[in-house]
């Protein structure tokens, strides 16, 4: 049997990356002879992500449209795509896969655009409970559409359907790992209640001028937190708390480089309402309150977290109430054991295992077909 080639696409954001690279770990899990090569956009998270992960990967100068759609800008990222979906059927030819797999992200399209027209079987693997549009638009064209919600008919076609979960993180998985090493390698007590606050590598606004306003509660209401800032904010919060005095009972960092110790230290999370954020807090049976970024298409992430929130599986807070109601219903929810230990308990229900693999083995599938 000969060895799969594969073609992973897509990125832009942790939230494709991830999953991305959980697939190719998967992959290499079933076949170790595999031959995986990743295609993202220049510029992106993904050109520094895949090759820290160990998978080569090619850029393309391809770029999201710009909104509203008769922005007379489109006309240069419509000329990027058509360059891009040309440099992708010469990395076709050269690499010869049997099959391509699109995350979406700007390079998905022209990606798998490109791997349709030269009969190349395509794999979705889309992540929200609302589809995006790339994923939209490429659902006639793919032969496998895995998702991570119930109902995704009214945007796939029923019968090209699976439904997998989203891959996480495997390095989140840790038994052996204690509560007590956990906490104390943020320099603080497993015994007080712990409030985890993440808003992406980037960081949000919203979540990070949700705690300036309360920094005086914070300080007297004897809950820790784990607050990670995001790169893009780490300067101005760090003057900001130089002037104020940082309270001893939050650790600050603009980038938690062991989320397995931030969650397991963790009573309660805050997050965005990602589709990797919550496919990782379901798995791991993490209460938490979602905060939806407004600044996402099709407000994708409102639909994420009411999917949690119907099941009564997370709490949810509007990005324009946050600065006001966030930190006082998060101090509120932690300290009461029984709504934690229900919305755990909730979460974990919705939970996949094994997406990864799931979504590995009917990749190899199409390489045999």
């Amino acid at each position: 049997m000969k060895t799969p080639r594969i073609i992973i696409s897509g990125g832009g954001t942790g939230g494709h990356i991830f999953p991305a690279v959980s697939i190719a770990n998967a992959l290499k899990k079933l076949e170790p002879e595999a031959e995986i090569l990743f295609v993202g956009a220049e510029g992106r998270m993904e050109m520094q992500r895949v090759p820290q992960a160990g998978y080569k990967i090619i850029g393309l100068p391809v770029r999201g449209l710009i909104r509203p759609l008769w922005n007379i800008r489109n006309i240069g990222v419509l000329l990027d795509y058509m360059r891009s979906k040309h440099m992708v059927r010469k990395i076709i030819r050269e690499f010869r896969p049997d099959v391509a797999i699109g995350v979406g992200g700007y390079a998905s399209a022209a990606t798998l655009n490109a791997a349709y027209d030269m009969h190349i079987p395509c794999l979705i693997q889309e992540q929200n409970s609302f589809a995006g549009l790339t994923n939209k638009t490429l659902a006639n064209k793919a032969e496998r559409i895995c998702v991570a919600y119930e109902g995704m008919e009214r945007f796939f076609p029923a019968d090209k359907i699976l439904l997998t979960g989203n891959p996480v993180r495997q390095n989140l998985l840790n038994p052996a790992q204690t509560k007590q090493e956990a906490a104390a390698s943020f320099g603080f007590s497993p015994n007080k209640p712990t409030i985890l606050l993440i808003g992406g590598s980037l960081g949000a606004r919203t979540l990070n001028n949700s705690v300036l306003t309360s920094l005086e509660r914070i300080r007297n209401s004897g809950i820790q937190f784990i607050w990670q800032t995001g790169s893009v904010y780490k300067e101005d919060i760090a003057l900001e708390l130089e002037k104020r005095a940082k309270p001893g009972n939050l650790y600050v960092t603009d980038f938690i480089r062991h989320m397995d110790m931030a969650y397991k230290a963790a009573d309660l999370v805050i997050s965005r309402a990602g589709a990797s954020s919550i496919s990782e807090l379901c798995l791991l049976g993490k209460p938490s309150i979602l905060v939806p970024s407004p600044n996402v298409s099709e407000d994708h992430q409102t639909h994420n977290a009411m999917a949690l929130v119907r099941k009564d599986a997370a709490l949810m807070v509007g990005d324009d109430e946050a600065e006001e109601k966030l930190i006082p219903l998060a101090l509120q929810t932690v300290t009461d054991k029984e709504r934690l230990k229900s919305l755990g308990e909730n979460a974990s229900k919705m939970a996949f295992r094994d997406s990864d693999i799931i979504i590995a083995q009917e990749a190899i599938l199409l390489t045999r077909n």
